[in-house]
Parts: structure tokens; C-alpha cells; sequence
């Protein structure tokens, strides 16, 4: 079967620290659309559970994990269909601008007065970050030629932009508790149009990236396949319009948390489907088969990743407000500032790791190593709160310490992740394994809801310490498969 890879813009362009001009242009997009999202995340749970007499929605704290658990996970598992439809209808550089479009206009949409438009923001925001999310990243990996020893070191690089960006927090969040809380998710907006601008301005850097579908080398089938992919959005559009109208009408009852408890099965569901017909369906050679099941062990070390570090925006978020002194100086700072402490770790931690991934040369830890570090970090982070999870108004230090440990894990796992689904996926399907990755996050951000919904009914030290638990189980399990996962990776380990 042939196989299109777009190639490098230039093969050995040096101008952006060394890394090609382009990666500027996805570094500035991503840091914006992060700004975006880390803002209106930093807000989302507080905005939900404050009284309505002070602008909130007055929502139970076990609804608003539902809610706040949903949009997390449909943020990334919109990301499969979204990586799919670049692939096949539109190309990643149009599905990163429309997806900027559309979470520009969801958080405007979050900062009218009406609880009808916050649901319909939300929508937005799922739906323009499920198309920006993979495709900005699977770009970067096309700027890199397959034999580039520069690839884990540009996305660390790409990586610290998306903490950049995730500084929202010390802005949005200060407008949203401070001063009104729509207004912040207007802050939030102006975020990803600033995105946007640059975006359009300098894609001219990327060359030759991400501009057209993949191509299976046959025009005929080509053509096939993307008629089919209209027709397949299509038929969910029309499915989806169906469902909100007969929810409005009264036709089905619905309730936050029943949406929440389904899209766990889905998530199961889907990631069962996809994994079957990666590892067992036709059209696939040994080798991408067996890069599909080293893909499923990383999958699974992921989504535990993820599911204890997503708490900042749930139990840690409301860990700061109910159970954190903030008081500095007689000043009372806003609970969301602790969510730019850990992007202010990455800044630091993230050139030093670039650089030490390259200095390791052959030395350098295979991926499935270095998840299990990841993974073992978060359980840590976990394990250093549960002295303070028994005490009211703690030190804030309890949190920096714990978000340390978190940002040390997180090097280790993120950026690895996102550069190592660049390398085992088939040209063909680029985009469309990027959103596998990316849905292991939406099985995180679903159990880092379901994990917010249960702070007022478990006792904190026995809900950090289940967390704290799995993690490092899971951690001494990835260890012992590190051998036969490299193995499966085919020598890109």
C-alpha cells in the first residue's frame, strides 16, 4: 500500500533555536490556544459551584465534577474524529484554524448571561479543541524528516509553549474570581483570536506541512475516501442536532451526571474498537500491528497519568479554595494561581530536559521507561498531600511541592508522548493516532471529574491516597514491560 509523508519544509533549517522557522508558528499558536483552555479551566469548576448570588451557577459540587469531568474528556476524545477528518477531508493546517475559530466563539459564547449559551460554549470548546489539538501537533512532527535526531527535542520546545500559554491562569483567573467571572472567559477569547492572528500571518513558514490530506497514492481512492468522510460527519452532525433537540423538548430526560457515567462506557467502547481494528483489522502490516500494541501499552500508562494530573482543574482546584490558606501579605489571591505554578516548573524543567535527551545521546531512556518515571511521579505528588489532606487551611506550600512533583513527571511523559505518536504511526494515519493519544487524555480528564464529584462525599486522605495507589502500581507494571514494548516499537524506542 503506498504511503504520502509530507515532507520538511527544509530539511536542515536551524532558525528557530536550532529547529525549523515553522516550529515558531505552531509554538505561538499552541501557547495561545493552551492560554485559552487553561484559563477557562482554571475558572470552570469555580464558576460552576459558586452561589448565583455572586455570578455563578450555583451547582453541586457532584454535578459540577460531572460537568467539569464530560468537557474535559470530550476536549480530547473529539480529538480522534478530529485527527480523522484532517486526514481525510480537510488537512491539519484548515482543521487547526477552524478548531481556533470555534474555541474563540465558545468561550464568548461562555461569557453570556444564559445557562443555555454555557452549554452551548462548552460544545464549542470540545469541538474546535478536538480539531486543533492533534493537528497543531502532528504538524510538528512533519517539519522533522524520519532520520532528524531533533524531534524529541523540538517538541520539549513545543511543549514549553504550551506552558507558556498555560500561565492563563494568573489573568483569567484573577478577572474571573476577582472582578467578574464572564469577563474571564472573554479574557479567554481574546487568548485564541491573538492565536489565530499569528497563525494566519506566518504559515508560510511551514512549507509544504500539514496543507493537504494524506494520500494512499491512488487518486480514485482518494477521492473515495474523503466523500465517504463527508458523508460519515454528516450523518453525526445530523445525529448529535437530533439528540440536543429531543433533550430540549422533553422527548429523552437527561441528566449531568448520567451524560458523564455514559461517556465512560463510550470511552471504553471506542478505545476497545480502535485497538481491535489497529492490532486485528486488515490493511495493516506486521510491523504497524505490533507499533499499535506498544501504542495500547503507552495508551493505558497515559490515561492513569492523566487521570491524577487533570485534578489540578477538580480535587486539587478545590483543594486551593476549601482547604488552602491564601492569604499573602493580608491579600486574599485568587484559588486559580496555583494552576500557573506547575506551567512555571515546565518552563524551567523543559530546556533542561531538551538538552538532556540530546546529551544522552544513545544513553537515553526508551519511551515505555520513561512513561514509567512519569507515572510513577504523579503518585508521588499524591502520596506528599496526604499529611495535609486530614488538616484545614494547609500551607500553600503543600501544593507547590505537590505540583513540583507533577511537573517532573510530566516531563518525562508528555512531550515524550506526543513525539513518540509521531514516530510509531503510519503516514497514512498520522493524524487520526495523534487523536488515539489524545482520547488516553480524555479517559484521564473523565476520571479527574469523576474523582472532583467525590471530594465532599470521601475523606480527602482516602481519595489522594486510592490516586496515589494506582499510580505507582501502575508505574512498577510499566517497568516490567519495558523490554517487551520496546520490542513491539520496532527500534523507534
Amino acid at each position: 500500500m503506498a504511503e504520502s509523508l509530507t515532507a520538511p519544509p527544509t530539511p536542515f533549517d536551524t532558525r528557530f533555536f536550532g529547529h525549523p522557522r515553522g516550529l515558531a508558528t505552531l509554538f505561538f499558536t499552541e501557547m495561545w490556544e493552551r492560554y485559552s483552555y487553561y484559563g477557562t479551566r482554571a475558572l470552570l469548576i469555580l464558576f460552576m459551584t459558586a452561589g448565583v448570588a455572586s455570578g455563578g451557577l450555583g451547582f453541586s459540587v457532584v454535578k459540577a465534577g460531572a460537568v467539569y469531568g464530560f468537557y474535559t474528556a470530550m476536549v480530547y476524545l473529539l480529538s480522534l474524529p478530529g485527527g480523522w477528518v484532517a486526514d481525510r477531508i480537510i488537512g491539519q493546517r484548515r482543521a487547526v484554524l477552524y478548531g481556533g475559530i470555534l474555541i474563540a466563539a465558545g468561550n464568548l459564547c461562555l461569557a453570556a448571561p444564559s445557562l443555555a449559551f454555557f452549554y452551548s460554549g462548552l460544545g464549542l470548546l470540545m469541538f474546535g479543541t478536538g480539531l486543533l489539538k492533534p493537528n497543531v501537533s502532528t504538524i510538528v512532527g512533519q517539519l522533522y524528516s524520519a532520520a532528524d535526531k531533533r524531534r524529541d527535542s523540538g517538541f520539549s520546545i513545543f511543549y514549553m509553549g504550551i506552558n507558556i500559554g498555560a500561565f492563563s491562569p494568573l489573568i483569567v483567573g484573577w478577572v474571573g474570581e476577582k472582578v467578574n467571572w464572564r469577563l474571564g472567559f472573554a479574557t479567554s477569547a481574546i487568548g485564541m483570536l491573538a492565536g489565530l492572528i499569528q497563525y494566519v500571518i506566518t504559515s508560510k513558514y511551514l512549507g509544504e506541512a500539514g496543507l493537504h490530506p494524506a494520500s494512499s497514492g491512488d487518486p480514485e481512492r482518494d477521492r473515495g475516501q474523503k466523500r465517504n468522510a463527508v458523508l460519515g460527519v454528516v450523518a453525526c452532525l445530523v445525529v448529535l442536532a437530533s439528540l440536543v433537540i429531543f433533550a430540549s423538548t422533553g422527548v429523552i430526560r437527561v441528566t449531568a451526571e448520567s451524560i458523564s457515567n455514559g461517556l465512560g462506557w463510550v470511552l471504553l467502547v471506542i478505545a476497545a474498537a480502535v485497538f481491535s481494528w489497529m492490532i486485528f483489522g486488515k490493511g495493516w502490516s506486521a510491523q504497524e500491528r505490533a507499533r499499535a500494541a506498544a501504542i495500547l501499552v503507552l495508551f493505558a500508562a497515559s490515561a492513569i497519568f492523566w487521570a491524577g494530573y487533570e485534578q489540578a482543574g477538580s480535587t486539587l482546584n478545590l483543594f486551593a479554595e476549601r482547604n488552602t490558606n491564601r492569604l499573602l501579605l493580608g491579600y486574599e489571591f485568587p484559588a486559580s494561581w496555583f494552576q500557573w505554578v506547575e506551567p512555571l516548573f515546565v518552563i524551567i524543567l523543559a530546556p533542561l530536559f531538551a538538552w538532556l535527551w540530546l546529551a544522552l545521546g544513545r544513553r537515553e531512556p526508551s519511551t515505555p521507561s520513561k512513561f514509567s518515571v512519569g507515572v510513577l511521579f504523579v503518585g508521588l505528588r499524591f502520596a506528599i498531600l496526604l499529611p495535609a489532606a486530614s488538616r484545614t487551611m494547609v500551607s500553600p506550600l503543600w501544593l507547590v511541592v505537590c505540583y513540583l512533583l507533577h511537573t517532573i513527571g510530566e516531563m518525562f511523559l508528555s512531550p515524550v508522548g506526543l513525539s513518540g505518536m509521531t514516530k510509531l504511526a503510519p503516514a497514512r494515519t498520522c493524524g487520526f493516532v495523534m487523536g488515539v493519544w489524545f482520547l488516553s487524555l480524555g479517559m484521564g480528564n473523565w476520571l479527574a471529574g469523576k474523582a472532583g464529584s467525590l471530594y465532599e462525599i470521601v475523606p480527602l486522605p482516602k481519595l489522594f491516597g486510592a490516586v496515589a495507589a494506582v499510580a505507582v502500581v501502575t508505574a512498577l507494571v510499566l517497568a516490567l514491560l519495558v523490554k517487551p514494548t520496546k520490542r513491539l516499537m520496532s527500534g523507534v524506542a
